[in-house]
């Protein structure tokens, strides 16, 4: 199941690596608010910090609960690494994705346009293209009428070709305090909710690039992740 929703990771921290540290400007225009976005990105090299996800899963009553720590650099390097309640390693590389479960000493390799149906969160993660080219964004409601302090941000996903979009909308909460990410929830069209909570981020500490990259221990299985 987290293989099914490692897109979904991937466009989460790709998109709390665009909102990082913008400037209190909700009185402006929603395209001002993303010039200021795409603007922060550019400057932004690294990120690190913690992650919970929760999931929810259509058709099932309860969800389940994961919580890890995250590392990207620019430009298109992501770790990913799961370590409650079980431990799972993603590393990104451009296209490539190696996805290394400890407990079953296997790995499992394919790439991002084999595994994404949309291939904008893959641009934005490889540094290409904005914002504003990838989403249709919309203030909240509460925004109108000023119930939040800062409101929550909605990103609609444009169409990618002939693509069925997989995404229905992506739902942005601010540390009303920091203007960080504290919050992405993802809506699939399939019924799925994924929300991640992010914390103790750190932003351009010079990440080494070795601890982005993954060497496959000896011993490990590898496979090739399917395609359908």
């Amino acid at each position: 199941m987290k293989k099914h929703i490692l897109l979904n990771l991937i466009v989460c921290w790709v998109i709390a690596l665009l909102m990082n540290g913008v400037t209190p400007a909700w009185a402006a225009k929603v395209n001002d608010v993303v010039g200021q976005v795409d603007d922060r990105y550019a400057k932004t090299q690294d990120l690190q910090g913690t992650f919970t996800q929760e999931t929810i899963i259509e058709g099932f009553e309860s969800g389940f609960k994961s919580t890890g720590q995250f590392y990207l650099k620019k430009p298109g390097l992501l770790r990913w690494d799961y370590l409650e309640p079980s431990k799972e390693h993603i590393y990104v590389d451009g296209d490539a994705v190696m996805m290394y479960v400890p407990e079953h000493q296997q790995v499992v390799k394919g790439t991002l346009t084999q595994i994404a149906a949309s291939k904008g969160p893959l641009a934005l993660l490889l540094g290409v293209g904005k914002l504003s080219q990838q989403f249709t964004v919309l203030e909240s409601p509460e925004a109108e009428n000023g119930a939040q302090e800062l409101p929550d941000l909605t990103l609609i996903p444009k169409p990618d070709g002939d693509t069925a979009p997989t995404i229905k909308e992506i739902i942005l909460e601010l540390f009303p305090d920091s203007y960080l990410i504290q919050t992405i929830t993802i809506f699939e069209t399939s019924g799925n909710i994924s929300r991640v909570r992010f914390g103790d981020i750190q932003m351009n500490q010079g990440l080494s690039t070795d601890l982005l990259k993954f060497t496959v221990p000896q011993d490990v299985v590898v496979i090739d992740f399917p395609t359908f």
